[in-house]
């Protein structure tokens, strides 16, 4: 009985270490599951110095040099109108007439009561012992006082109104431009308060926006601008920075304007976005994708001298455009950056090169 019980005891023992046997190599083996040996595909490219095209974004309105709204100077019924909103006209060109019955008649009345007012002022110029036709022999202020007494300048004054009012009764375009703003119908009483229509010259489009304080020095006059109206996907017009306010407003913005090369698609007081675009030279630049944050700073990738493996390289990014940065400090002319594959990348991490 005394050597049953060791026989047992023997083999226990036995079953317990193969069993603990099993579990250190299937811990070994899911170790080597968890972290396989992996070698990361990236593309390079060597860092040097070369030409960057800065690029500002903002956004503003479009609004013309040449702007002008039309009134009519006498409440009278609109006789005709000769355009309508989106007509295009050119200089001296007649928009629209009033009546001019009552405009006529009312000139004529001035003229015929200046003509008395003439006469009035022979007759006190006689009294004072001259003649009209000698009046650069009459001293300033005798004539004076004789046009106020005889009520002459104050006719000519009237009939000159008259003939102004008479003149204006037909409305020309001041300059080449767009008919817009023309709500007025025909054979209705003119208002001398509202604007009748307004005539805009889209030759001279302006798009206004502003930018920051801190991006003056990057910008002057003559720069090359793109204006992309959000309304019209697609269409993109040049320009060129034609003037700077030279005042930074309480929220350190300054309001710039761009003329712009329209040809006919854009209008008045559209919203639109500006890109700015300046060439700097000797600047070392990377693509956006180089770029990846490790603990809130800004790291790239870079080769060692095997091309095997990878450091990382803490840099400064200064300037930018839609696709690459500028670098100020971190990284140096000649070295291979990282542009893919970085995502997931640690420093000294095994990489293989690809082609781009």
């Amino acid at each position: 009985m005394k050597y049953y019980k060791l026989f047992a005891m023997l083999i226990l023992a036995g079953m317990m270490a193969c069993s603990g046997e099993k579990k250190e190599n299937g811990s070994e083996e899911s170790i080597e599951t968890a972290l396989p040996d992996e070698t990361n595909e990236v593309t390079v490219m060597e860092l040097k110095t070369t030409e960057f095209n800065h690029e500002l974004i903002s956004n503003g309105k479009l609004s013309a040099r040449n702007f002008v709204d039309l009134k009519f100077e006498s409440p009278e019924p609109i006789a005709r109108i000769y355009v309508k909103n989106g007509d295009r006209v050119t200089k001296g060109q007649k928009l629209a007439e009033l009546s001019t019955f009552r405009l006529a008649g009312k000139t004529a009345q001035a003229k015929d009561a200046l003509e008395r007012a003439k006469l009035e002022l022979q007759d006190v110029l006689i009294g004072q012992g001259y003649r009209l036709e000698d009046s650069t022999k009459i001293p300033p202020a005798t004539m004076q006082l004789v046009k106020v007494k005889s009520g002459y300048e104050q006719a000519l004054i009237s009939w000159q109104l008259a003939e102004y009012e008479q003149r204006n009764a037909v409305l020309t375009a001041p300059f080449d431009g767009v008919v817009a703003n023309l709500f007025a119908k025909q054979f209705n009483t003119a208002s001398t308060s509202e604007v009748f229509c307004s005539i805009i010259d889209t030759r001279t489009l302006e798009a206004a926006f502003t930018v920051l304080e801190s991006e003056l020095p990057l910008i002057k006059t003559g720069d090359h601008v793109e204006v992309t109206p959000f309304a019209l996907s697609g269409v993109t017009v040049d320009g060129r920075i034609s003037e700077i306010n030279p005042l930074v407003d309480k929220d350190g913005m300054v309001q710039v304007k761009a003329a712009v090369n329209d040809r006919g698609k854009l209008f008045e007081g559209m919203n639109v976005r500006v890109s700015i675009h300046r060439s700097l030279e000797k600047q070392l630049v990377v693509p956006k994708g180089a770029v990846v944050l490790r603990s809130g700073k800004q790291v790239v990738f870079v080769l060692d001298s095997t091309k095997t493996k990878v450091n990382w390289a803490y840099v400064h990014t200064g300037l930018e455009n839609a696709d690459s940065y500028t670098i100020v400090d971190g990284l140096k002319d000649g070295d291979f950056v990282i542009t893919s594959g970085n995502i997931n990348l640690a420093h000294e991490a095994p990489v293989k090169v690809i082609d781009n």
